[in-house]
């Protein structure tokens, strides 16, 4: 996974069959599927991998609670059925995690454990295991920082956790070792058209060199989530809104917070929506909302009104009480929806399920769902666009398609947290001890180390100390302020693999702190060393 050599491959193509523009979950399944049914393939992304909504979900494959209660059976079968296939393809960083709700009425306990018994069933033979009603005891013994007050009973069921930003660059990977192209940081700025007034490529523009290439193909593909609109757009100025953007926040907290390796599950909250309290690589993760936004952004903020409302929601159902000062990261990411049709209709009410659109120019979008469904998304995105453009008939090969570092689920050791590496871990070590700096801690409350730096740019795409701590380490997610204090260390390794300037390193660390600064909910100041 090397920019350079991706770029070569522009020079050396004279026309691909598919260019998905977006490289998101959308983009990259559907890269993926075009790629293993043999096609010339082609994505463009123009940040990085996973920069916008799919580096900032509730970290969840699931099959949707909250849509069972809603009645919507196919999202929910079709989910779980997805759930199932990502656990066997992506073992590595997707896990079997319980779930418990704690339930303060003596009728909760029956309610949920009939319901998630259905959720169960609906798993069929894929399912994570079976529902199970705990006493009140068992649920403290279980979660010791639940609020006892009230408490009745517990349900504990099963769903799926993972990393999903880890899980886009395997997808990366994986489209690169089946013969696609990949390359982030390379924008779309307008679409290209024949005579007859059809889509016939893309002219994109890197965002490092400000070098334009005209990129012809027998299909474009429009996988740019909440930022689809615009593709849409470029095809056609006259385009209504497809899409609306639903923001959902995240806070990450101290793992005393949870003390427990067991996740809670609120499904009631004032705003309707339900509330997770997540383990995620040490640290409790706490979330989410709902808030309707009139624009996109590559860099959403966390909303006051959301950071209260997430905080007192957790302070009635946690023993330890989380303040702002407790809050070591908050992240906010926006959800790609189908624009409610009707008036009054919130977007919690809007289905999960996404849709693929066909424009008269030839332009195929793909539009809403969410990451445990990408893998069906790209499937049928990628029908259509061969149905329409009249491609043949090659079926989708990517049910059972191993992605990138899979292992056997009993050989992961989440013990050490290299385990998002999979396969990739024996190489990292390796390089661990090919160098007595490389073995060295990023941070000292964190165990990462130098070498995955190094790793991430030479062979995961990194080009940025963001590329690096958001999403290939995942440290600025998880510590705001310690990732502001690697942000030197990082800008320095960089540097130095890419043989780049001390002027650039201090320009990226710089843009970083600034960026990293908006994850913090108290003012950042830099240490202060008492030299008397």
């Amino acid at each position: 996974m090397k920019r350079n050599e991706e770029l070569n491959k522009l020079a050396n193509t004279q026309e691909w069959d598919f260019i998905i523009i977006g490289g998101g979950a959308s983009g990259l399944g559907s890269a993926l599927d075009a790629t293993s049914r043999g096609f010339k393939t082609l994505l463009i992304e123009s940040h990085d991998f996973a920069k916008a909504t799919s580096s900032r979900s509730t970290k969840l494959v699931h099959g949707g609670v909250r849509y069972l209660a809603q009645g919507d059976i196919g999202l929910v079968k079709e989910a779980l059925k997805e759930r199932g296939l990502l656990a066997q393809n992506a073992a590595h960083v997707v896990k079997n995690q319980s779930f418990i709700i704690p339930n303060y009425t003596w009728w909760g306990g029956i309610y949920y454990k009939i319901g998630l018994s259905i959720y169960d069933f609906l798993a069929g033979k894929l399912s994570l295991g079976r529902t199970q009603y705990i006493s009140k005891s068992k649920t403290v013994s279980k979660l010791p920082t639940i609020e006892q007050k009230n408490l009745m009973s517990g349900v504990v069921y099963q769903d799926g956790q993972f990393d999903d930003a880890r899980l886009a660059i395997n997808l990366a990977q994986t489209i690169i070792e089946k013969g696609g192209s990949v390359i982030n940081y390379l924008k779309v700025i307008n679409l290209l058209k024949n005579a007859s007034g059809k889509i016939s490529g893309v002219l994109a523009e890197d965002q490092f060199t400000q070098k334009q290439y005209e990129i012809h193909t027998k299909v474009v593909i429009n996988a740019t989530g909440v930022f689809t609109n615009d593709i849409l757009n470029m095809n056609n100025p006259k385009h209504g809104k497809l899409v609306v953007p639903s923001q959902g926040i995240h806070l990450v907290l101290d793992k005393s917070f949870l003390k427990s390796d067991d996740a809670i599950m609120i499904p009631k909250t004032s705003d309707g929506r339900v509330l997770f309290v997540v383990p995620w690589h040490d640290r409790a993760l706490v979330g989410t909302t709902d808030t309707l936004l009139e624009n996109e952004s590559f860099e959403p903020r966390a909303l006051e009104e959301e950071i209260n409302f997430v905080l007192t929601t957790a302070r009635q159902y946690l023993s330890k009480k989380p303040t702002r000062e407790d809050v070591k990261s908050v992240f906010a990411g926006l959800r790609p929806l189908a624009a409610p049709e009707g008036e009054g209709k919130s977007t919690k009410e809007v289905s999960r399920s996404h849709k693929v659109i066909t424009s008269d120019t030839g332009l195929v979008s793909i539009i809403g769902g969410k990451w445990t469904t990408y893998r069906k998304m790209a499937e049928d995105t990628i029908n259509k666009a061969m149905e329409i453009h009249k491609l043949g008939i090659t079926t989708s090969k990517t049910e059972n398609l191993s992605i990138h570092g899979n292992m056997k689920a009993d050989l992961v050791d989440r013990s050490s947290h290299l385990y998002v590496y999979g396969s990739d871990i024996p190489s990292i070590k390796k390089l661990q001890e090919s160098n007595p700096g490389y073995s060295e801690k990023i941070h000292p409350d964190h165990p990462f180390t130098v070498a995955e730096i190094v790793w991430a740019v030479r062979y995961e795409m990194a080009e940025t100390i963001e590329d690096v701590l958001a999403r290939r380490v995942r440290m600025l997610f998880l510590d705001a302020r310690a990732a502001i204090d690697s942000a030197h260390k990082v800008a320095v390794t960089i540097a130095e693999e890419r043989g780049l300037s001390q002027e650039w390193a201090l320009q990226q660390e710089k843009e970083f702190i600034e960026l990293a600064k908006g994850y913090l909910l108290i003012p950042y100041s830099p240490k202060t060393i008492n030299l008397n």
